[in-house]
């Protein structure tokens, strides 16, 4: 998207979650365009602990659809996609 965009304005990202986001160095957009969701999840398992949920995974895929197209979609949506991708792994 080029801009700079603040964690809580991404769609699905909540105060939780971006502060968990920060504890790995992703601090705005533009940091999520330096690794893949799936990375992501992976980095945070430490941070979040129990909450470590698979929902997760599926809102860094509805960010990453975000930011590569500009349309804002629920993180359901992603879940086949999640699950399928969180299989293979």
């Amino acid at each position: 998207m080029g801009m700079s965009i603040a964690l809580t304005d991404l769609p699905n990202i909540g105060k939780a979650i971006a502060s968990d986001l920060q504890k790995i160095g992703i601090c705005s957009s533009c940091d999520f365009e330096q690794r893949s969701p799936m990375m992501i999840f992976e980095e945070l398992l430490p941070v979040m602990g129990e909450r470590h949920d698979p929902c997760v995974y599926y809102t860094l895929l509805s960010v990453k659809h975000f930011l590569n197209t500009g349309e804002p979609l629920p993180w359901w949506k992603f879940t086949d996609q999640g699950k399928r991708d969180l299989q293979a792994n």
